[in-house]
Formats: C-alpha cells, structure tokens, sequence
C-alpha cells in the first residue's frame, strides 16, 4: 500500500453469463454474458457513468483515471459497456482509458470448469466441502489455489494503485484521519476494476489487511459495486454489493411475465 496515498478504488462484478444460466462452474473458462447479464451490465454502467446521481456513490468528483478489467470475455464486455456509458454527453463525455490485466482474470478451477455443479459436487464432494469451510486447504484439482491467486494479483493490485497515486490531486486542505459517513475525497483519483468474485474477494482481504481465510466473509453479486477508500494509505470499505440499479430489470421482467400470461389467457 503506498504511503499517505488518498484514492478510491470502485469494485464491478460482470453481468450474468451463459454458464451461470447452466449452472457450470466458470473460472477462467473464457464465457460471453447472458442477454440478462448484458442488460445488468448496461444498468450498472450506466449507475458508474453518473455516479453523483441521487443516491450518490462515495467516489470523487470528476471521472475515473482508468477502468481496469479481467480479460475474461464476460469482465471484458461489462468494462467495454462502462466506457460506452461514460463516453456519452450524459455521463463524463469523454473516454476512460480501459486496460485488461491477467491479474484480474477468475480463480482457475482446473477440471471444475464447464462441468455442472451437480456434476462437481457428486464426484468431489470431499474436496467440495473442505473448499467451503476452509478455502485454504482445498482447491479444485489442477487449478489455481488462493495463495496462488493472491500471488499473481497483487502485482496487478500494486499497478493500480501506483497509477492512482501518479494521478493524485495536490489538495491545500488539511486531511481528516476518519472520513464521515457522507464525506467524499473530492478531488483525489479513483479507478474502475471489472473482475470476478473470487479474485474480488482475494483484492478485497488484501487490500483491507484481512486474513485469506475470511474469503467466504464479502460475497460479491452480478453486477455489484463496492468502493473501497484508501486514505493516508488506510483502507475503509465505503460501500458494498450496492445493487439498487438493477431494479429497473426486476421491473422489466415483471412486465414480460405479465404481457407472456396476457397471450396465454392465463389467470
């Protein structure tokens, strides 16, 4: 963690993708978005590009330094419709670098992946059950366990944080040691990661300074946005799994299953 440094650092999981919609686990098998993880993925870059909009997310003002995404085709396409929202005359009006990091890329679940989970759970159970109480002693054979995650992230991580520290602000104001609730950094440099939920929570314990043995503690749903904020170099969690932008889709579906049971006639 860089010394005294003043950032914000905003967390997206991707959309829904098709493998989520089968059940099969993904990792680093390289999956599109579903149609509805498309439409969350619109509504929450839509959400990013103003951020400042009632209820406001706690980042600065101004836009983000960069957007930063897993190369993972379904963090690729979610980070691609971020910048599309950004660059238009209603969210920054202008164009977010983007830049794919290997870092970011899912936990591998070596022979897990593409299989059912049905199919994962009646053939590993034992490996299964230590990998949900105790992540640190189980992994998916032949893939990737979390201090390897860990160890090929952090250089990623530290990447991004030195690049917001080279965009930092100086500000004449006297910092104040414990933000308050509605307190923003106005003026400091924030940046856009689009990744998974299993290397988000491996970033997230990092960057909070929390053991990795607490990995099932922060789920992180489709489309959720977290914002982490480093002030002096110390981290807080500001928000997490923010979610009230995908309403409009519980909305939209309402509305498809109704107009469906108008045609059937059905009561």
């Amino acid at each position: 963690m860089p010394d005294e440094l003043d950032a914000v650092v905003v967390l997206l999981r991707h959309g829904e993708s098709t493998a989520i919609v089968e059940g099969r686990f993904q990792g680093r098998s390289d999956v599109q978005l579903s149609p509805v993880g498309r439409r969350q993925a619109e509504l929450a870059a839509a959400r990013l590009a103003r951020p400042h909009a009632s209820p406001a997310l706690p980042v600065p003002l101004g836009p983000p330094v960069e957007i930063v995404h897993s190369p993972l085709a379904r963090a690729a396409s979610t980070a691609e419709l971020v910048a599309a929202a950004a660059a238009r005359p209603d969210g920054f009006g202008l164009a977010i670098p983007t830049r794919p990091d290997e870092g970011f890329a899912e936990i591998g679940q070596g022979e897990w992946e593409g299989l059912l989970a049905t199919e994962v759970a009646a053939r590993w159970q034992e490996i299964l059950t230590t990998w949900r109480r105790a992540p640190l002693e189980a992994r998916a054979p032949g893939g990737e366990s979390l201090g390897d995650v860990a160890q090929r992230m952090r250089p990623s991580l530290a990447q991004l944080l030195a690049r917001l520290g080279d965009a930092t602000v100086d500000d004449p104001r006297p910092a104040r040691d414990v933000p308050a609730y509605a307190e923003t950094l106005d003026r400091q440099p924030w940046s856009i990661v689009v990744a998974h939920e299993g290397v988000f929570k491996v970033a997230a314990l990092t960057l909070l300074g929390v053991p990795l043995e607490r990995f099932w503690t922060l789920p992180f749903a489709l489309c959720g946005i977290s914002v982490i904020e480093l002030r002096g170099g110390r981290p807080s969690l500001r928000a997490h799994n923010l979610t009230e932008h995908l309403a409009p889709l519980l909305e939209e579906r309402a509305i498809a299953v109704s107009e469906e049971r108008e045609r059937s006639g059905a009561l």
